[in-house]
């Protein structure tokens, strides 16, 4: 993976980036962002796209990328793999990459690179934005073609500007969240959330419940550590938005 570079003429994607905030900014719903998403990719020259939002143990995503991929994406659990999702971890500044650069890869990243090619997924460009509060995002823009991306030009500053916008408006919109890996409360977790959801103390749930409050507490805790919050507001925010309570 390499640092992408500048827009200097030619093969650019500024004005691109430019018509992806206009765009975007018109989007009502999540149907609505993947179908401007996926024209705008076209248009780009690129076959496909993926948006994906990190906090916590959710991601929000958005992709056109085939369902038989992303399911084995997530039965192989290669977010832990992936070099592109890795860099989204480790890097602020946007990045082509493709599936030839063996030499700094290892044996599982050649191996989940040979599969994305497969599909189709052979060389892109990733965009990653950071929004506070632990939160991170990244649009994706990949081809079949190997090195395709690094063809292309862009402003970095440009690039960045209009993914965040793009973020914040898919945050307003309240995509549903998936888990990175499947997530189980146990009946006293999911009880103690869903009463301290509706603003109920420890002691009050203690009553309530007929426990202790050590207890309500003991699984309060439980449920913000399976949930990956850090406050039992975004627990109860998740889990209510996974339709768990």
């Amino acid at each position: 993976m390499r640092s992408f570079p500048h827009a200097s003429g030619g093969r650019g994607l500024d004005q691109w980036f430019e018509h992806l905030i206009e765009q975007v900014s018109l989007a009502v719903d999540e149907k609505s962002v993947k179908i401007v998403l996926q024209n705008l990719a076209h248009e780009a020259g690129f076959e496909m796209f993926t948006y994906v939002s990190l906090q916590a143990n959710t991601h929000k995503i958005l992709s056109n990328y085939p369902e038989v991929w992303q399911q084995r994406y997530v039965d192989e659990l290669y977010v832990s793999v992936d070099p592109i999702m890795l860099g989204l971890r480790y890097r602020s500044d946007l990045f082509a990459w493709s599936n030839t650069t063996e030499g700094r890869l290892n044996k599982q990243q050649r191996k989940f690179f040979a599969e994305a090619a497969e599909f189709g997924i052979r060389s892109g460009v990733s965009i990653p934005v950071r929004s506070g509060f632990g939160q991170m995002a990244m649009l994706t823009l990949a081809s079949s073609e190997h090195g395709y991306a690094e063809s292309r030009s862009i402003t970095p500053s440009l690039a960045a500007a209009a993914v965040g916008q793009m973020h914040a408006r898919i945050d307003i919109l309240e995509l549903k969240p998936r888990l990175h890996a499947p997530v189980e409360l146990t009946p006293g977790q999911l009880t103690c959330l869903r009463w301290n959801a509706e603003g109920k103390t420890a002691d009050d749930i203690a009553d309530i419940e007929k426990t202790s409050a050590h207890n309500v507490r003991f699984h309060l805790k439980g449920a913000k550590r399976a949930l990956g919050a850090s406050t039992l507001t975004q627990a109860a925010r998740i889990a209510t938005i996974l339709g768990l309570i």
